[in-house]
């Protein structure tokens, strides 16, 4: 396969992994106050009460999966298109008795779909008058008799498909083998698939395993801050110049803010170091699986706060212990490569600095510039409130710096900042604009070029 398919399918695979955690992410939310409710109410919680757990299973088999539903068919076919996914992912809760957070996740944009594809077919058709009564009519018929199909034909074999899926995964935790997922797991989130494997597929499979046990192993695999925490104390124990500097910032951000992107540049600009992420995660798995460890929600962001959060009664030995050992496999192991790239690396970084000056020529007086990562939130919104501050400081506080997702920057975006990574997705996206490359989006020595080249152009 040549590089550029390579690159292309990797593209579509973070696509419809941005899809399928799109429809968690903003949801998360929920999800947290369920296992909150979870963690204090349940007859193993901190504060067991009957009455007011009742709250726990109509949440987990309503309320989440319709969230998730409205999500998806709304990211289809915007509010209308979620009404109609809602209606139709009822279908498969109705149908089964296990939480259809599969089903949602499949019905809920076939929803958005169908009344996307009925409203294109009669666009310009409908008579003068009759809009209001088409539209609520159309979505009412199409959500209804989805749903219907959803309760007959689709709830059986999600049913069927989800227990077998549980299944399989109850054995791979059972025999102890679920530290080898690390090794996919670890290099796709430095890929920025991160989201995806959390929200996507982890986190349905956590609630449906806190509904059995009271907490899940499978909240604990992507988020631990550990691999990457012991990546970034490397860097500051040996590397040099700039990159050097940059670690402390990192750590604070990684650590207790729980941008976890933010270390993945780390790795990037040193491939060999996903051996030490890998490792770490493998380590804590391995924790996590031998002491049963296991949380009762996604802890988003994977903050040590979020984790404190959600840590249940009787957890917090065996989680710490496992992030602790992954903290300082995933160092030593990464500490020789960086030791002996330490020159190179900084070299390599004061480069980029002087690279970006040099080929920064930006068309006209600039007005917007839009920071642009994976997921358009985390790194990218730390990095524009930075640059924020610092064109205010300098008297260039009319000019408008935005964060988005690197598949959706704005159209009248001038100047785009992101990772050497993602440079090719950003040149489909805005053609038109000035790329600006940088190592780090949050601590970046060339944000202060770029406030000295717009201060000469005003």
């Amino acid at each position: 396969m040549s590089s550029s398919s390579s690159m292309s399918a990797l593209a579509n695979i973070q696509r419809f992994g941005r899809f399928l955690s799109g429809m968690i992410m903003p949801n998360i939310g929920a999800f947290i106050a369920w296992g909150l409710i979870t963690a204090f109410f349940i007859p193993t919680g901190w504060i067991p009460s009957e009455s007011l757990s009742r709250l726990v299973g109509p949440m987990i088999l309503y309320l989440l999966p319709l969230l998730i539903g409205y999500t998806g068919g709304k990211a289809v076919w915007g509010v209308r298109g979620g009404v109609v996914g809602a209606i139709v992912t009822m279908g498969v809760i109705v149908g089964t008795d296990i939480p259809m957070f599969l089903g949602a996740m499949i019905v809920g944009p076939l929803g958005g779909l169908a009344i996307k594809l009925f409203d294109r077919a009669i666009e310009d058709k409908i008579p003068v008058g009759f809009e209001m009564l088409t539209n609520n009519f159309s979505a009412g018929i199409i959500g209804g008799g989805l749903a219907l199909i959803a309760l007959l034909v689709f709830a059986p074999i999600l049913q069927a498909i989800a227990t077998g899926l549980g299944n399989a995964v109850n054995w791979i935790v059972e025999v102890r083998l679920l530290p080898l997922a690390q090794i996919f797991i670890e290099p796709a989130k430095i890929l920025f698939l991160n989201n995806a494997i959390n929200h996507g597929v982890l986190a349905p499979l956590g609630v449906a395993q806190v509904q059995e046990s009271g907490r899940s192993i499978f909240f604990l695999l992507e988020t631990n801050p550990g691999p990457g925490l012991g990546i970034l104390l490397a860097y500051f124990a040996f590397a040099k110049g700039v990159v050097k500097e940059s670690a402390p910032g990192a750590i604070v951000i990684h650590f207790f803010g729980g941008i976890h992107e933010i270390y993945f540049p780390y790795v990037l600009m040193n491939p060999i170091l996903v051996i030490a992420v890998i490792a770490g995660g493998m380590s804590a798995s391995f924790i996590f699986t031998i002491f049963n460890a296991g949380l009762v929600a996604t802890p988003s962001p994977g903050s040590i706060f979020a984790y404190l959060a959600v840590t249940p009664p009787g957890q917090h030995l065996a989680v710490y212990f496992g992030m602790l050992v992954s903290i300082v496999v995933s160092f030593f192991v990464a500490a020789p490569f960086v030791r002996r790239a330490a020159p190179a690396l900084a070299g390599e970084a004061l480069e980029s600095a002087k690279q970006t000056v040099q080929t920064f020529k930006a068309r006209g007086k600039v007005t917007k510039i839009s920071f642009a990562c994976d997921a358009g939130m985390g790194t990218s919104a730390m990095g524009a409130n930075k640059l924020k501050r610092m064109l205010k400081a300098a008297g260039l506080g009319n000019v408008k710096v935005v964060h988005s997702p690197v598949d959706d920057i704005p159209a009248d975006a001038q100047i785009v900042i992101t990772q050497e990574n993602l440079v090719e997705r950003v040149k489909r996206t805005a053609q038109n604009a000035q790329i600006v490359t940088v190592t780090n989006l949050v601590n970046a020595p060339e944000y202060e070029q770029l406030v000295n080249q717009l201060k000469s152009q005003s």
